[in-house]
């Protein structure tokens, strides 16, 4: 036999062992059709195929990250929001996901687009914005009743990003500021009505003690004091007492008044002569003595 016909049975041998033999990795799981019928799957390793008669298609079995892309939707209250998500899925079973579908990767996308759209739509803005979590499981469970059948379980589905209209969230800005204004003034209130509280135990306390109106008083003034200003502060039960010496007072100077009037009088009278002497006019002289 020539050695150029060995070497050339040596390079065919060679070129079909390459191509039966096939390397499924960890990962993956293979498919094997055997002149257009499926034969089963394959596991992660060295497998050997007839050439020109087997076909292997190795599917990942690895969770997939699918980003669906940004949906215009409007929803149940008539405002358009624009949402994007992120679903996770991955093939557990390769083979329905080879003959049960063409692509599945491309179904999934389509059927998480219009899933996404369709709840929702069925919620309100507000609904939106604050229950995701029961969004997200709406579209997974509504996803995994469709691929199931094809060989995919669908993991997770996250809404990843709601824009609103500009008009919508300078509303929305306003909403906020509105409602932080009367949490504040409803506090305000509750503070007012519990000092009020506090001040009528304290009252009816002072008036059972008379002298705690008085310390309380002092109080003020030390506290007043500490910052060393020029301002005097009278309380209000000195300024009665000074209005009651200040009546006592005239009081005494109306009373007094008659008897300056009198002691006045004798002063400017002429005395009156004594001892025997006789007046002008004949009659003996009167003494007189004011105390």
């Amino acid at each position: 036999m020539s050695p150029l016909i060995i070497v050339a049975i040596v390079a065919i041998a060679l070129l079909l062992l390459g191509s039966a033999v096939r390397v499924i990795k960890q990962y993956e799981q293979g498919v094997l059709f055997r002149l257009g019928r499926v034969l089963g799957s394959r596991e992660p390793g060295l497998r050997l195929i007839i050439p020109f008669v087997d076909v292997l298609h190795r599917v990942s079995l690895r969770i997939v990250t699918m980003p669906i892309q940004s949906q215009g939707i409007i929803t149940r209250d008539n405002v358009s929001v624009d949402v994007s998500a992120v679903a996770y899925f991955r093939v557990v079973n390769a083979t329905k996901s080879v003959v049960a579908i063409e692509n599945v990767y491309s179904a999934i996308d389509q059927i998480a687009q219009t899933t996404l759209r369709k709840v929702v739509g069925q919620h309100t803005l507000d609904e939106t914005l604050s229950d995701t979590d029961s969004i997200n499981l709406d579209i997974r469970r509504i996803l995994d009743v469709t691929t199931v059948e094809w060989g995919v379980e669908v993991t997770l589905v996250e809404l990843k990003d709601i824009q609103l209209p500009e008009t919508m969230k300078r509303a929305m800005a306003r909403q906020a500021e509105a409602e932080r204004e009367k949490r504040a003034k409803i506090i305000s209130a509750e503070g007012e009505s519990l000092a009020a509280a506090a001040l009528g135990d304290a009252s009816d306390t002072m008036m059972a003690h008379p002298l705690a109106l008085q310390l309380r008083n002092l109080q003020s003034l030390v506290e007043i004091g500490v910052d060393k200003n020029t301002t005097v502060v009278f309380p209000a039960p000195l300024m009665s007492t000074i209005g009651e010496l200040g009546a006592f007072l005239a009081k005494e100077t109306a009373a007094a008044r008659p008897l300056e009037k009198v002691a006045a009088a004798d002063k400017a009278a002429p005395p009156m002569a004594v001892n025997g002497a006789s007046e002008p006019n004949g009659h003996p002289p009167v003494t007189v003595s004011v105390p």
